[in-house]
């Protein structure tokens, strides 16, 4: 009996699958033991443990999936698998939408051929576009602005809609900026996210960039919740083994700061902890990115294990440390 995480070679699904093992370990309970589903178009197979089982496939293989669930006695999923990236799912929609959309609906299928009946789906804050609220709740209206929220709520609905025809149980886990690194041997390698952006453009001697300074915040840039990855995997194993454990769960939950940082603030991070001056170069605003979204994580933390247990200096040491290790 185990847990599949697709998209377990990726940078939050590789953190994810070490805070499962952590739990065998800590609970001595095996059936927490992680199997990895990726196809690794974006993730990295030296991620994935030495131990822990690799399929290489997609989720939109339903075939695939199937047999992964029934070889490895999977009794959950958690759904990382997915095309993460807001700004470019606007001129990429239907990409987005294959991967997110008809992935998880292929996922679901096998999981229901092989009578796999809990997941834990990680959602997105950008489901809520640009709230009219300072802090989004469980219960703010959701009104995504790029076919990623559009896709990542549609997800959600799905779940929702297999739990009524088939009793799935089911839980979503919203969150948006993850930084960070738990282990020095995984580092975020998107080319879209902004930790590694800035650290790539500092290592090669360039000016780190932002997207807009005109936006309607207190600095001009984007305001977010930044969580460190190995807090949101935590959460993500406590989900799972409530769900293993049959205890009632919220349909959704926000992993969020409650407070948020500026895009601004973290450039000036990240020049005092990596000791390079710099002022940041402003582009452009980025479609699909709206000003601010900050998240409270109560529920969370009533019933996941949500902690914010590092500070924003420690978030950017330990992606930087990742950073020089994977740049050698």
């Amino acid at each position: 009996m185990t847990w599949l995480v697709t998209g377990g070679a990726g940078y939050i699904g590789a953190h994810v699958v070490r805070a499962f093992q952590d739990a065998v370990r800590d609970t001595g309970d095996a059936t927490l033991s992680p199997v990895v589903l990726d196809d690794l178009s974006s993730g990295h197979a030296e991620f994935v443990p030495a131990g822990v089982p690799l399929v290489r496939a997609s989720v939109v293989d339903t075939a695939a999936v199937r047999a992964a669930l029934v070889e490895h006695a999977v009794t959950g999923v958690v759904h990382l698998a997915g095309f993460k990236y807001a700004g470019v799912s606007v001129q990429r929609p239907l990409h987005t939408y294959e991967q997110n959309v008809t992935g998880t609906a292929h996922l679901l299928a096998a999981m229901a051929d092989a009578g796999v009946g809990q997941i834990v789906f990680s959602s997105s804050a950008a489901v809520y576009g640009t709230p009219d609220v300072d802090v989004v709740t469980e219960t703010t209206a959701t009104a995504p602005e790029s076919p990623y929220g559009e896709s990542k709520l549609i997800g959600e609905w799905l779940l929702r809609d297999q739990g009524v025809a088939t009793g799935l149980r089911h839980t979503s886990l919203r969150y948006f900026n993850v930084v960070g690194s738990g282990s020095p041997d995984l580092h975020d390698s998107s080319p879209h996210n902004l930790f590694p952006l800035v650290l790539d453009a500092i290592t090669a001697g360039r000016t780190p960039r932002v997207n807009g300074d005109d936006y309607p915040t207190p600095d001009g840039t984007c305001v977010r919740d930044y969580v460190h990855v190995a807090d949101l995997a935590v959460s993500h194993v406590a989900a799972a083994r409530a769900l293993a454990a049959d205890r009632p769960l919220e349909r959704v939950y926000n992993l969020g700061s409650g407070d948020g940082l500026s895009v601004a603030q973290i450039m000036t991070t990240v020049a005092r902890v990596t000791g390079v001056d710099f002022t940041p170069e402003v582009g452009p605003r980025r479609p699909g990115d709206p000003a601010r979204i900050v998240a409270s994580g109560e529920a969370a933390a009533r019933d996941l294990d949500w902690v914010m247990r590092h500070t924003p200096e420690q978030m950017v040491a330990s992606a930087w440390d990742a950073h020089r290790r994977a740049r050698g």
